[in-house]
């Protein structure tokens, strides 16, 4: 359930009178997505994508949200674009939160991901990369190493609850990653979040990427690991070094990985599960009972942290630091 702020028929006219993108025909909420609410807008002017950003978005934090999309789709980026009212302001005020409108992106995100899903997403995300290289703004990541064993405290306690031996697994691991964590990779503005819902696809070919509400200032290569998480392994479980080579390759050719990066993204992969794994369980341990959200099982990231444990190169992965000049 990704509504949680109803909005009435005459404050939603009122706010699209704001806009010249004509009169409202229909407001439907979609069902996707656990951050903000999201309504598809149809106008006479076509689609959009209404967004209310609810209490887990910083306000703070949506200037730079929103001009990235604007930079991004001006350097030829497939993202929703901000549409901008009269007065040229993209951001607004609609039912007490703050609120925008963006263009609708055609496509359907995969929900069996093939090798070419994989080669599509390296070169996007290189596209990506290589586009917000001179972003003027920057954002710090909450969500990396200095902000697990935070997040992690919060929830420790009921740890043991969701699986047994889970709280001492935790706190060995955030160890190795304080520890070992890379400090002077290549940097700039990650998406954070392509996970595969994220990116929409035509037929075989990459239509576009959305909800850049975790993008950051970070690692080129822990984007990179955290797409090697979320597309890489098979529903059973298996890792298909095949689907990760192509997600390399494709992104080398346009951005090419350093023989660092490729060296750092063992401990990378492993703090992308880690960071997947804090969420989920917080979440598990704090959704009411009831609630309109479906919880995601924090046991899938344990099971990846395991297997990128065993790591010791990025030729598990499908290309060998060895080979990077």
């Amino acid at each position: 359930m990704a509504v949680y702020t109803d909005v009435s028929d005459e404050d939603l006219e009122a706010f699209v009178a704001e806009y010249d993108i004509g009169t409202v025909e229909s407001c439907k909420g979609i069902a996707e997505g656990v951050e903000n609410s999201n309504y598809l807008l149809q106008t006479e002017t076509g689609p959009y994508i209404l967004t209310l950003y609810e209490k887990r978005v910083n306000p703070d934090d949506l200037p730079f949200f929103l001009n990235l999309l604007d930079h991004l789709a001006a350097r030829g980026v497939k993202c929703p674009t901000p549409i901008h009212g009269r007065d040229g302001r993209a951001l607004r005020e609609l039912c007490g939160r703050p609120a925008a409108i963006t263009s609708f992106l055609r496509g359907m995100w995969p929900k069996r991901i093939l090798p070419h899903h994989t080669a599509e997403l390296g070169k996007a995300m290189a596209e990506l990369h290589i586009a917000g290289a001179d972003f003027p703004m920057s954002r710090r990541n909450d969500l990396s190493v200095d902000g697990w064993r935070p997040l992690f405290e919060r929830c420790a306690d009921a740890a043991d609850s969701v699986r047994p031996g889970l709280r001492e697994t935790v706190a060995r691991e955030l160890d190795v990653l304080e520890a070992r964590w890379p400090s002077d990779l290549p940097t700039g503005v990650i998406h954070a979040d392509l996970f595969p819902d994220n990116v929409f696809f035509l037929g075989e070919k990459c239509s576009g990427l959305i909800d850049f509400y975790f993008a950051c200032t970070d690692a080129f290569a822990y984007d990179i690991a955290i797409c090697l998480n979320a597309w890489c392994f098979e529903p059973d479980g298996q890792f298909n070094i095949t689907k990760a080579r192509n997600l390399l390759l494709a992104y080398s050719r346009l951005r090419p990985v350093s023989k660092a990066e490729l060296e750092a993204l063992p401990v990378l992969c492993r703090g992308a599960s880690m960071r997947f794994l804090l969420t989920r369980l917080y979440d598990w341990v704090n959704t009411p009972e009831g609630a309109m959200v479906k919880r995601k099982d924090p046991g899938e990231y344990l099971h990846k942290l395991v297997f990128h444990q065993q790591v010791d190169s990025a030729a598990a992965y499908g290309l060998d630091p060895a080979d990077v000049a």
